[in-house]
């Protein structure tokens, strides 16, 4: 069977997303025209690729730009990959393979730093180079047991929490999602359309559209510090209500916001629950309450995944706790990040270079890119015999310069 992969034309999207539609085991006919034409505004179609057997398209995958932002808060750009199929008539047949490596050396010849995804499955990804780079964890609040203290009255710091009209997220949520992502690494770049599909201006023409509530936390001095969007069921047993409140996004840029976000949820009448959304695995919440067990985990799992495409340069942009040096040996297949890098890191900076010194760890570009964020520890992974321990004690010496004091955390799908 002759297959073509190549990039997808705008007269051939419509293939495209039936593709994407099969691919995601949607049934047949349920995309709509409507849906079609939403997504063709969205799609930069010199980076939409599609497998053809005979004209008709079996196979999708696109990407487009992103920032991620890394240890310390810089941003490196990053080619976000999304979309992908293969039609189960069409697989192992080598069409994901030659799609990810056409899309990943147009991301080298473009400058970009790292590729990122979020896996639907968890085998596919590490044979291209992809590792777990963050994780999430939703809890279920059973309210009643919190012990949450006296009636909420508004924040004790003596801010305040207010509703917002969409048009006030709107204009208010961009620059309080930039102040955020400068603070947690693992965060992405959230665009225009990002905001206008979060507060109902556009909306997914497959989708039934809840309108949510959202809340503004201001600091004393009337800064915008703190935002949560939630919805709320409406659920009646024996005429007494037993309402669950359903967090969308919850991000705060300050202790305090946090804190008085969470303590106005919980404070919400005839609120019996309260589910987090997807939160970071050490996220502050279970702690805020008179009774830590009174938060449940509902579902934790790996997220956001990448790929580094330039070691030195994402070495170089992150911060380090303490100083200290490395030499990694990183293979990879695809030969995008392959070598040997010298690492000198301190609080005050970092330099890597290419090097023919002796390799202290041996590793995977996958593996590094599990390491990058700070999530993962080379000394579990060696353990596991992921990371080959070249010199003794160099998985602590990663350890300490590459772990970080809090857990990333993307709070996005894409």
């Amino acid at each position: 069977m002759s297959l073509e992969v190549r990039t997808v034309g705008e007269e051939e999207f419509s293939g495209w997303m039936e593709a994407v539609a099969t691919g995601f085991t949607r049934s047949p006919g349920t995309l709509t025209k409507e849906e079609v034409e939403f997504r063709r505004a969205g799609t930069d179609f010199t980076r939409t690729q599609g497998g053809f057997d005979d004209g008709h398209c079996i196979a999708t995958f696109r990407s487009f730009p992103q920032e991620l932002t890394v240890v310390g808060g810089a941003r490196v750009p990053a080619d976000a990959v999304s979309q992908v199929t293969v039609s189960p008539t069409h697989r192992r047949r080598g069409l994901l393979s030659r799609m990810m490596a056409q899309d990943l050396a147009a991301a080298k010849e473009r400058g970009e730093a790292v590729a990122t995804l979020i896996a639907a499955e968890y085998p596919i990804y590490g044979r291209y180079g992809f590792g777990p780079a963050t994780w999430f964890t939703e809890w279920r609040v059973d309210v009643a047991r919190a012990q949450l203290g006296s009636r909420y009255s508004g924040p004790e710091c003596g801010g305040r929490v207010d509703f917002a009209s969409p048009a006030e997220v709107r204009a208010l949520g961009p620059a309080l999602h930039d102040r955020f992502r400068t603070r947690q690494h693992g965060a992405v770049t959230r665009d225009e359309r990002w905001w206008q599909l979060a507060t109902g201006e556009v909306q997914w023409p497959a989708m039934e559209w809840k309108e949510p509530f959202h809340a503004l936390y201001r600091s004393p001095a009337g800064a915008v510090d703190g935002l949560v969007t939630y919805t709320m069921d409406d659920h009646w047993e024996h005429k007494r209500p037993e309402q669950t409140v359903q967090v969308s996004k919850l991000i705060a840029v300050s202790p305090e916001a946090e804190r008085a976000l969470w303590h106005f949820l919980y404070s919400i009448d005839w609120a019996l629950h309260v589910k987090t959304g997807a939160r970071a695995p050490d996220d502050v919440l279970p702690l805020l309450l008179g009774d830590p067990r009174a938060a449940s985990i509902e579902e934790h799992a790996d997220y956001l995944w990448i790929r580094p495409l330039d070691v030195p340069r994402l070495l170089e942009a992150r911060t380090y706790a303490v100083p200290g040096s490395l030499v990694l040996e990183v293979r990879d297949a695809a030969g995008y990040a392959a070598g040997r890098y010298h690492l000198d890191a301190g609080p005050d900076g970092a330099t890597c270079t290419r090097t023919t010194r002796s390799a202290d760890l041996t590793l995977d570009v996958a593996e590094l890119g599990s390491l990058y964020l700070g999530d993962e520890s080379a000394t579990r992974l060696a353990a596991l015999g992921r990371v080959q321990e070249d010199r003794p004690g160099a998985p602590a010496t990663a350890d300490a310069l590459l772990r970080a004091a809090r857990r990333p955390w993307c709070p996005d799908m894409f």
